[in-house]
């Protein structure tokens, strides 16, 4: 299937679509491309930080046009791990209270009683405190078989200055204490993309993943089956593809170029 059959899009945000708080070049024009032939595209994001609420308001803020059907959080995936294989289990949460508040809306229910925990969820915890990561310690000592999920395995969060710990760091720091560690939603694995195909009822085939991480974006594309584009606008560089085991379909210097090839251009 080319690249002209592709209906359902899976986006990566920065470094992709746009640079601090500036789209690439060809956005707009890209995800109107992708209206007229039927298609969807969703923004699938790692971040467990911020709701859905907070990236509609971000990306509008740009120019590009969103709504929050257009975005799909590893806590959103996270949710409906949850729901599938602990329903109706009382969560104890280290995350923020964006992330419960998302979470909760696809049913998910939450105690801040470890006693009264019958799963433990973390996330990028931007409000975390040394009481949050105890409780969880407590939790993987005192109950062995106790369901252990992370949102997402980033090990660093890129901020104005480099990089600060994400859920990976954090999940890290806690089995140094308790020996154990989580099952990990976000990219690269693959349960985001699964979900966000079984959401649109999009085939593997349809699907196309495009992202400038080789080790989550990429990654994710490689291990569900899905096709993928690495674009050299982010963090990849062409030496970086060469050098990596994991390999894109197809690599494009950016959005814009993308958008050529699919008009035929």
């Amino acid at each position: 299937m080319s690249l002209k059959d592709k209906r359902l899009f899976l986006l990566d945000m920065d470094g992709t679509v746009f640079t601090g708080d500036t789209p690439f070049e060809g956005v707009n024009e890209f995800l109107s491309y992708i209206e007229s032939v039927a298609g969807r595209y969703i923004f699938i994001t790692n971040n467990s930080s911020r709701s859905v609420k907070d990236y509609v308001v971000k990306l509008s803020t740009m120019g590009i046009k969103v709504d929050e059907h257009n975005f799909f959080t590893s806590s959103q995936a996270t949710a409906l791990y949850m729901l599938e294989h602990h329903k109706g289990k009382k969560v104890y949460c280290c995350g923020t209270k964006s992330m419960i508040k998302e979470m909760e809306k696809l049913g998910v229910i939450f105690t801040y009683d470890r006693e009264e925990a019958e799963c433990i969820v973390v996330g990028y915890d931007t409000e975390l405190t040394y009481q949050k990561m105890a409780d969880v310690a407590y939790l993987l000592e005192t109950r062995k078989d106790i369901p252990y999920i992370a949102t997402n395995p980033d090990r660093g969060c890129p901020i104005e200055f480099g990089l600060v710990p994400d859920c990976y760091g954090i999940c890290e720091a806690i089995y140094y204490a308790a020996g154990r560690r989580p099952i990990y939603i976000g990219k690269p694995d693959v349960y985001m993309l699964n979900y966000a195909m079984q959401m649109t009822n999009f085939t593997r085939e349809q699907t196309l993943v495009i992202g400038d991480r080789l080790y989550t974006d990429i990654a994710s594309g490689v291990n569900a089956g899905i096709d993928t584009i690495c674009v050299l606008s982010g963090e990849s560089k062409l030496e970086d593809i060469e050098k990596s085991d994991v390999k894109p379909k197809y690599i494009y210097k950016d959005i814009k170029e993308i958008l050529g090839v699919l008009q035929g251009q």
